[in-house]
């Protein structure tokens, strides 16, 4: 019978966790961060139709756009809390003017893909949000499950601009753009709310702020928010005066 720790392993925790802060600690790549502006993004995983709903809408009525990035083997699912979005939603976002982006086809951690595997993985993402009708292949990628592999680096390396992780920080000073730190939007909703202080303290300190969530609900699961927190967090970042822009957007500005 597996022990606690063993169960730990494979449920990823300490694994996942390990793997990120080595990469963080030990990884070359690093670019100079500079810039004078407060940056700020948002970004959506999976995606759950309600954050194109929801979340796309909020961050329009600001003036912004965000990253969504889609994994095309969850599409259209219906879950208990939540309904992934469609090839339909895919296409909508782009013409909207929101980038696109990768998260796997199959949402697995990738760590639990081979070498040979990853590639077709990644091409069968690609296919399907081609076949969506988005039309520009995507630049960057979060992690599922925020759970970067070093042994993966030099395929990201050869097909993104970006990949995503987690870590709870600000983006400053020597920044790996294979391992971008972001913080989340999650429940409790008191905490959710409270997020502005990472939007005050980039606004004090420019740096580039990364946020991700998953869906924008009245009901959100634990790993979203519900709207009006949602908007007071875009009109946060707009009233601090950060510039709030994509992923892909974001790196331009940085010249990166």
């Amino acid at each position: 019978m597996p022990n606690l720790s063993e169960n730990l392993w494979r449920n990823g925790g300490i694994a996942d966790r390990l793997a990120n802060r080595l990469i963080w600690k030990f990884a070359g790549g690093r670019r100079p961060l500079a810039t004078d502006a407060p940056l700020v993004s948002f970004t959506f995983d999976d995606v759950p139709d309600s954050a194109l709903s929801e979340g796309a809408a909020i961050l329009e009525r600001h003036g912004a756009r965000g990253t969504f990035y889609i994994a095309g083997g969850l599409a259209g699912q219906v879950e208990p809390e939540r309904v992934l979005i469609s090839p339909e939603g895919c296409r909508e976002l782009a013409a909207r003017g929101h980038e696109v982006g990768c998260h796997t086809f199959s949402h697995r951690r990738i760590r639990d893909i081979s070498g040979s595997e990853l590639p077709r993985d990644l091409d069968r993402n690609v296919a399907y949000l081609k076949g969506a009708g988005v039309a520009r292949p995507p630049a960057n990628f979060a992690f599922p499950y925020n759970a970067a592999w070093p042994l993966a680096r030099p395929e990201f390396r050869r097909r993104f601009r970006s990949c995503r992780g987690a870590g709870e920080a600000v983006n400053r000073g020597a920044v790996d753009p294979l391992m971008l730190k972001a913080v989340e939007i999650r429940q409790p909703e008191a905490e959710a709310r409270a997020l502005t202080r990472w939007i005050d303290d980039v606004a004090e300190a420019p740096g580039w702020l990364v946020f991700f969530t998953h869906d924008i609900a009245a009901r959100p699961t634990a790993h979203g928010c519900t709207p009006e927190t949602f908007e007071r967090l875009v009109a946060h970042a707009v009233d601090r005066g950060c510039t709030v822009l994509p992923v892909d957007w974001a790196l331009d500005r940085l010249g990166w």
